[in-house]
Parts: structure tokens; C-alpha cells; sequence
């Protein structure tokens, strides 16, 4: 058997992606090892192991070989060409006319990559809907050192009783895997008027939460499309068709935790925003890391749209929404 062969057998995908990662970090773009450690939250002893492995595998030779289904130049032209962080492209052309295998296929590869991405003393944010989170807190692992300090939900979620259970589920199971304490907005995600907005916020268990976005150092969210998800519809959240119809006329594409915005990633209110209970635009988008999973047909114009407006610093998506990204003008 080949050494390529016994690479691709031996090590999990996952398990190559980030080899493959800390192997181009260390010898292209010449980053110490305690630089290495500190961006991707490892220690430095792992950072020598896993250099160690990128060897032992042939994963560095002269060059760098990324395994079969790591796609890492893509990756890294996805990363430059629209300023983010981290990008993780998940394989499987035959994914895309598959809704569902699609969904639980980005859970999976942001699961493998959440399991290291955060840090003991993370406020971490998550948005209250999305499958696909779902789909990735299911999949993940617990963390085998403490993870994070606290998971805070980024907007509320009382309404049919089916949808509070999903919504409380991303955050408190989130808490778990991390070893963190769960904080809960014990609201609607939308109400009546501003008066009621204004009166919810000013209750205790609220201005706690209100805090919280203020610190967050991370937040995990999906990408919406203009068009509420099933899981949003069932929560008895999701926004009347008469005013999506005025977010259309406005140009609105997607949203983030029901923040809209245009195909340029332009904020675009159509006077939500007084009504809707959860982080502030302003700060949502000055947390230090804002990583997205999202990916599908349905869903390019508003991930396009997200990532064209700066609303994320890191992706989780699948290769054919990252081939068309790369070919957009």
C-alpha cells in the first residue's frame, strides 16, 4: 500500500484537515509554532505533534499535499478574497441536490471544526435558529479541556411550544459539549410594537442577556434567505409575509439572527429591528469572531451577501457554493 493510500485510510478527514492546516501555517506562510497555537487554540505541544504527523504521513515533503476531499487552496483563495478569518469547504459535489444530506453534512464539518475552535475564557453567542447548527451541535463531541465560559443566546425565542424547545436546545447543549454555563433571552424573538420591545428589555433576566452581547468574544450563526426556514415558521416567530414583501422591496436578500441585509451586505431594517428582541446590529458585527455555517443553493445570494458586507470572519460551507463565491466577478 502506497504512503498516499495509508494517509487517507489511516486519519480522519477531520483529523487531516487540520494537519493539513497547521502544516501550511508552520511552512508557507512561516508562522511560529506559539502563533500557530494561539490562533487556533491549541497548545503548543500539539501544534509539534501534529507538525510531527504532517511529516510521518508525507503531508510534507517539499510542498504541501492536502488528502484527497481537504481543499485547501480553495480554502485559501475563499479566506484572502472576501478578508475572513478561516474557511472550511466540506467535499461532495452530490450534496447539492440534497437538501437534507447537505444540512447534516455542513453539521458534521462544523462540528469537527467547533471542537477546537474556542477558548476557556469565550463568551460564545448562538443564534436561536438554524438547522444547520443543529445538525452541528448534534454531531459535535464534547470538548476534552474546558471550552468556553458561557453560551449566550443572541435573540429570543418563546413562541410555539415545539420552536422554544429547538430554540433553547442550540444553547444549552452548546453549554454542555463546552463545559460553559448556558444564558438564556427569556422573551420573543418578535413583538408586537416597540413599547413591548422597550418594556422587555428593561426586565432583569433581559438586561442580563443585554450584557452579555456586549462581551461576547465569538458567535456561531446560520445565514437565512429572505424566505423563513420550517424551523422558523414552526417557532411562531417568523416574520408576516407582509413585511417580507416590504424587506424584498427593499433589496433585503438574508439575515442573521433576523438582521437583514442586501446582496451587498448593506443592513437593511424595514422597522424589525424596534420589535425584534436580540443583539444589536452594531454589535453583532464588532464581535472579534463571527463564524457561519451555511451553505446550498437556497442559500448563496444571502451567504454571497454576508460575507460581500463583513457579517462573518469564518465559513463552514459546502464546495459547490465555494467554487460559485470564487466565480462571482
Amino acid at each position: 500500500m502506497s504512503q498516499r493510500s495509508e494517509l487517507t485510510s489511516g486519519e480522519s478527514v477531520d483529523k487531516l484537515r487540520l494537519i493539513v492546516r497547521v502544516a501550511r501555517m508552520y511552512h508557507e506562510r512561516r508562522l511560529r509554532q506559539s502563533e500557530i497555537a494561539g490562533a487556533l487554540g491549541l497548545s503548543q505541544a500539539g501544534v509539534s505533534r501534529l507538525l510531527r504527523q504532517a511529516t510521518e504521513l508525507g503531508v510534507v515533503r517539499t510542498i504541501v499535499v492536502a488528502p484527497p476531499g481537504i481543499h485547501s487552496d480553495l480554502e485559501d483563495a475563499l479566506t484572502d478574497r472576501y478578508h475572513l478569518a478561516d474557511v472550511v469547504v466540506l467535499d461532495g459535489d452530490d450534496l447539492a441536490d440534497h437538501p437534507r444530506a447537505l444540512t447534516r453534512a455542513l453539521g458534521s464539518a462544523a462540528a469537527s471544526y467547533l471542537e477546537t475552535a474556542f477558548r476557556p475564557s469565550d463568551l460564545i453567542g448562538v443564534s436561536t435558529w438554524s438547522e444547520t447548527l443543529l445538525a452541528a451541535i448534534e454531531a459535535m463531541q464534547p470538548v476534552k479541556m474546558q471550552g468556553a465560559a458561557k453560551v449566550v443566546q443572541l435573540m429570543g425565542g418563546i413562541g410555539d411550544s415545539q420552536g422554544q424547545v429547538q430554540a433553547t436546545r442550540l444553547a444549552a447543549r452548546l453549554a454542555e459539549l463546552t463545559g460553559a454555563s448556558p444564558l438564556f433571552v427569556r422573551a420573543p424573538g418578535l413583538v408586537g410594537s416597540a413599547e413591548a420591545r422597550l418594556s422587555l428589555l428593561n426586565d432583569p433576566a433581559v438586561l442580563e442577556v443585554g450584557q452579555a452581547w456586549q462581551e461576547l468574544t465569538a458567535v456561531l450563526v446560520g445565514i437565512g434567505s429572505l424566505e423563513p426556514s420550517p424551523l422558523l415558521r414552526l417557532s411562531g416567530n417568523a416574520v408576516a409575509e407582509e413585511e417580507i414583501a416590504r424587506l424584498r422591496g427593499l433589496g433585503a436578500v438574508g439575515d442573521i439572527c433576523q438582521r437583514f441585509f442586501d446582496k451587498k451586505g448593506v443592513h437593511v431594517d424595514a422597522g424589525l429591528g424596534e420589535r425584534t428582541i436580540g443583539i444589536p446590529v452594531d454589535q453583532l458585527r464588532t464581535v472579534p469572531r463571527r463564524i457561519a455555517v451555511a451553505g446550498g443553493d437556497r442559500k448563496y445570494t444571502a451567504v454571497r451577501a454576508a460575507l460581500r458586507g463583513r457579517w462573518i470572519t469564518a465559513l463552514v460551507t459546502d464546495i459547490a457554493t465555494a467554487r460559485r463565491l470564487m466565480d462571482e466577478p
